[in-house]
C-alpha cells in the first residue's frame, strides 16, 4: 500500500495540493486527472520521492518514504517522467538494462535475468526489433515505448507514469493502456499515471484522482469520479458524458461564443 497523510504540495507560492488522504493499493489503476498546471506531475513527483511535501507525509508499506534506503524503494517504485534527453548513444538494450541497477548489488556485468527481464519488456512494448538501434536514431513514439519497456523492467511494485501514452500513435496508445491495465489485474500491481485523454483513461483506470487546481481534489472509482459535472469543474471547461453502447465517451462541449 502507498499512501498520502494530510499531504499538501506547493510550487513557489502556489498551493496545488491541500489536505489530500489518498490511498493506493494493489491491483489498482490510477489516473490522475487536471488541467495544465495543476499539480498533477509535481504530485508524481513526490510519490516518486523527488518532490518534498510542503505539508503532511508519504508512506509505502507503512514506512515513511523518506526512510526507505535509495536501492530499497528503487525495488518498490519505477517513475516515469515527462520527457527525456538522450545524449548519449546507447543501443536500445542497453537503454532498458539501466533499470535493471537496483537487483546487481556488487555484481558489475548484467545477468542472464537482466537481460531476460529488458528483452520481455521490450517484447511486451512491441520494439523488441529495436534493441540494437541507437537511442537517438528512433522516433518519438518509438522511444516513448522503449522508456515504458524500461519501467517494466524494473520490476517494480508500483508505476508511477507521467502521460506515458504521449507521441503514441492510437494503436499503441490502446495497446499500452490495455498492457497497464492487465499489470493491475492480473499482476496485482499499482500503477499511478496522468493523461490527458480522459477516454483512455476511463476504459483502463479502476480509479481516478481529480485535482481541482486550487488544492481541492476528488478521489474514488472512476465510476463515481468520472463524471461530466466533476471533470467540467475539474478541467475548467463543459464535458459531456455519451453513452455509446456499453461504453462511456466524454465530449469537450463547444461553447457558443456568438
Amino acid at each position: 500500500m502507498m499512501q498520502t497523510l494530510n499531504l499538501s504540495l506547493r510550487m513557489g507560492e502556489r498551493l496545488l495540493v491541500a489536505g489530500l488522504d489518498w490511498q493506493i493499493e494493489a491491483g489498482q489503476c490510477w489516473c490522475v486527472i487536471g488541467r495544465n498546471g495543476a499539480g498533477k506531475s509535481t504530485l508524481l513527483r513526490a510519490l516518486a520521492g523527488l518532490h518534498g511535501p510542503a505539508a503532511g507525509s508519504l508512506q509505502l508499506q507503512g514506512r515513511a518514504l523518506q526512510d526507505w534506503p535509495l536501492a530499497e524503494i528503487a525495488r518498490q517504485r519505477a517513475f516515469l517522467p515527462q520527457g527525456r534527453n538522450d545524449a548519449f548513444g546507447y543501443r536500445v538494450i542497453e537503454t532498458v538494462l539501466t533499470a535493471r541497477h537496483p537487483y546487481r548489488d556488487s555484481a558489475y556485468w548484467d545477468s542472464d535475468a537482466d537481460y531476460q527481464a529488458a528483452a520481455t519488456a521490450l517484447q511486451a512494448l512491441d520494439v523488441g526489433d529495436l534493441a540494437q538501434r541507437d537511442v537517438r536514431s528512433l522516433s518519438g513514439g518509438e522511444r516513448q515505448r522503449v522508456a515504458i519497456a524500461a519501467v517494466l523492467a524494473q520490476d517494480t511494485r508500483w508505476l508511477l507514469l507521467d502521460e506515458p501514452t504521449s507521441a503514441l500513435d492510437l494503436a499503441h496508445q490502446v495497446s499500452v493502456m490495455r498492457l497497464l491495465a492487465g499489470l493491475c489485474r492480473d499482476a496485482g500491481k499499482a500503477v499511478v499515471m496522468v493523461s490527458h485523454d480522459l477516454n483512455l483513461a476511463q476504459r483502463a483506470a479502476s480509479h481516478a484522482l481529480l485535482l481541482m487546481g486550487d488544492g481541492q481534489w476528488q478521489a474514488g472509482p472512476v465510476t463515481e469520479v468520472m463524471t461530466a459535472p466533476l471533470l467540467s469543474r475539474c478541467l475548467g471547461h463543459p464535458i459531456e458524458a455519451v453513452q455509446h453502447g456499453d461504453r462511456l465517451i466524454f465530449l469537450a462541449v463547444e461553447e457558443n461564443t456568438r
